[in-house]
């Protein structure tokens, strides 16, 4: 009934009085805390290793942006001279024009006042030449050219339509006029963008700044131009971030001579992140690692000339890698752990009364450790569970705008957890709930961005073992809860879930393989 309970000599349990029963089958080459599996019970319960390393510690990051016009080339044109507009040659947005095109008309008294001044001043030039060079800077102040005063003094007549010329070549992005309208000197009238090279910026989150540097090569795609990948490099990151978005902009140039990007298109981009590191650091994958709800523990795998055992070993977890972490400590190169099947070797310690997951310290009684967990407020925990399940039963169901909707308030009920967890919660709770609540919140910042079902299910994946986690803490819920296992997710790696059913409803693979996984434990 206790496994944790040991004894070197015959008597009964403390805890429940039953007889206790002698071990059996343990090696004598291997650790006496590790637990002991055949090379059978291996390929059954589909456990795999591998063996420790250096590796380098990148991440592929995945980013939202849109293209935007550089701003650079962006501009305002302007009214030189006061007056009504009286006729626009380029009366919508989008209309491209180039540099000295007509863009409208307008009539200004000052302008025929001034120009009336220079057609007298002209007469008088032989004996004042300065009034006629004050009368013609006048007009070039208001930025008439010299062609089009020499006109003026040609025909002996003040222009009463005058014309007002683009000062660049662009599209039109903005009319800020319309007939009839009294501009002032210096009113913008339009403005024009340059977009023969556009800005495509990207959405940088806090989490994720510490892997992203300029100069990074990104990979992109955009929506409306299917099968099409652009490459670039990041060339600018904002110093500061937005209050409320909680993001940084990264921007990558893009020669846009085609015009094929267009500002406001969506861009979704991957950039291989890397953390400035002295050397190669020890990685391992998610998969290998279980929370105790205190800390990290990995299988490490010892043989012997009799067999093979799997030894709990506590480790310290870095940087999250997309699929595997840093560790920090715990491990060393060369030794070899369980990658898959780690509930299995767990389940098999706590039947062996081997330190477990559940388990940790078999010297500590079952109500020392359940004394700890009563203490915490579990109500509190409930509806980040309900919302847990109703997503989980929306991926079920292939139902992507209510697994989203679920997904997004299971993040709200998580926030609430969080704030009055760090208020109240007793040091003992604590402990158990800090491992396994920073790997959610890690898990579900960026949920609400998510584009399809299958980001959803990607991220399923993280959020169900630091689920999974608290609840073995916890146990919050009345009811039984099964954590249920499916081989072929994750790209044959294999994923948990949590479900207060016992029937196998796969949510990695809806109703394509519905019934595909099976019950590997139950919380009760």
């Amino acid at each position: 009934m206790h496994p944790q309970i040991r004894s070197t000599t015959p008597g009964n349990c403390p805890i429940c009085g039953m007889e206790l029963i002698p071990l059996e089958g343990e090696t004598g080459d291997l650790d006496p805390l590790a637990v002991e599996m055949s090379p059978t019970a291996m390929q059954l319960a589909r456990v795999q290793t591998m063996t420790v390393g250096h590796g380098n510690a990148k991440k592929e990051i995945r980013l939202s942006g849109k293209v935007q016009a550089d701003e650079r080339l962006r501009f305002t044109q302007s009214s030189h001279i006061p007056g009504r507009i009286e006729k626009l040659e380029v009366n919508f947005t989008g209309e491209y024009v180039h540099g000295g095109q007509v863009l409208a008309y307008l009539y200004s008294p000052e302008l025929v006042t001034a120009q009336e001044e220079l057609i007298e001043a002209q007469k008088l030039s032989d004996t004042q030449p300065a009034l006629f060079n004050a009368a013609k800077n006048k007009l070039k102040n208001w930025k008439l050219t010299e062609n089009q005063i020499n006109q003026i003094i040609t025909s002996g007549e003040a222009m009463e339509h005058f014309p007002i010329l683009a000062n660049v070549s662009g599209y039109v992005t903005e009319k800020m006029v319309n007939l009839g309208d009294y501009v002032k000197q210096g009113a913008p009238i339009y403005e024009i963008a340059d977009l023969t090279r556009v800005w495509v910026l990207f959405d940088v989150y806090e989490s994720d700044l510490a892997w992203i540097r300029k100069g990074a090569a990104i990979s992109y795609t955009v929506q409306s131009l299917p099968g099409q990948k652009f490459s670039g490099n990041i060339s600018y990151i904002d110093p500061v971030i937005d209050p409320n978005t909680r993001v940084a902009k990264a921007r990558v140039v893009e020669n846009n001579n085609d015009l094929e990007l267009k500002p406001e298109m969506f861009a979704t981009g991957t950039v291989a992140g890397g953390m400035d590191m002295a050397e190669q650091s020890i990685t391992i994958p998610k998969t290998a690692v279980m929370w105790t709800g205190i800390q990290s523990v990995v299988y490490v795998m010892q043989t012997s000339s009799e067999g093979v055992g799997f030894m709990m070993r506590e480790v310290t977890l870095g940087p999250e890698l997309g699929e595997t972490y840093v560790i920090e400590s715990g491990l060393v190169p060369g030794e070899e752990i369980a990658v898959n099947g780690t509930f299995s070797i767990d389940a098999a310690a706590q039947l062996a009364g081997k330190p477990s997951m559940m388990n940790r310290n078999p010297e500590v009684s079952a109500s020392e450790q359940v004394e700890a967990i009563d203490s915490a407020s579990l109500q509190l925990l409930v509806p980040l569970f309900q919302e847990y399940f109703d997503a989980k039963n929306a991926l079920v169901d292939d139902d992507f705008d209510a697994a989203l909707a679920n997904f997004i308030q299971m993040k709200a009920a998580f926030a609430t957890a969080w704030s009055v967890a760090e208020e109240t919660m007793p040091t003992s709770a604590h402990q158990l709930w800090k491992q396994p609540s920073s790997a959610l919140k890690t898990s579900m910042e960026h949920i609400a961005h998510a584009g399809d079902i299958e980001i959803l299910r990607s991220k399923f994946i993280d959020i169900s073992n630091a689920m999974i986690a608290i609840a073995n803490a916890f146990d919050p819920l009345p009811q039984e809860v099964y954590v249920q296992h499916c081989p072929m997710a994750n790209s044959d790696k294999g994923a948990d879930w949590l479900s207060t059913k016992k029937e196998i409803l796969n949510p990695y693979f809806g109703k394509s393989m519905l019934s595909c996984g099976e019950t590997t434990r139950t919380i009760k």
